[in-house]
């Protein structure tokens, strides 16, 4: 599964990354590397708590896996 992120500079340094399609999924990192790290593991929390609130409706004999974002 691919994201969009937005990677800006932070005043205070870093980087601020935001995930546009996951409305309040955001991460920082000093560097664009760690920031886009950080991304990837906001984004896959995110996705794990949309399943454990159970607003991921799933249907019978479908089966949830962890998988690495690529940006």
């Amino acid at each position: 599964m691919k994201f969009n992120v937005v990677i800006e500079p932070a005043e205070e340094g870093g980087f601020i990354v935001t995930v546009p399609a996951l409305e309040g999924c955001f991460t920082q990192g000093e560097t664009i590397e760690e920031a886009l790290e950080n991304a990837r593991e906001a984004i896959a929390c995110y996705l794990e708590g949309l399943e454990k609130l159970n607003e991921i409706k799933l249907k019978p004999g479908v089966t949830v896996r962890e998988i690495e974002v690529t940006v």
